[in-house]
């Protein structure tokens, strides 16, 4: 559970930011969608061989 403590005269809106970041370094709702659908396990293999090749085009790319 995350906890969020408002401090005196805090605004809301800086608050939910906070949370909002906090829930989004923990990764939950990026699981959640990953284990909704079952994908084979050459399948995942796959879409990271994708990204590291993309990752790898974008850092070549930087550094000319």
């Amino acid at each position: 559970m995350i906890i969020i403590k408002v401090k005196d005269g805090e605004n809301i809106d800086r608050a939910l930011r906070r949370y909002k970041k906090k829930f989004e370094k923990t990764g939950i709702l990026k699981s959640v969608r990953n284990r909704m659908f079952y994908r084979k396990p050459s399948e995942e293999r796959k879409e990271e061989m994708k990204k590291a090749i993309n990752r790898q085009r974008h850092y070549a790319k930087e550094n000319y």
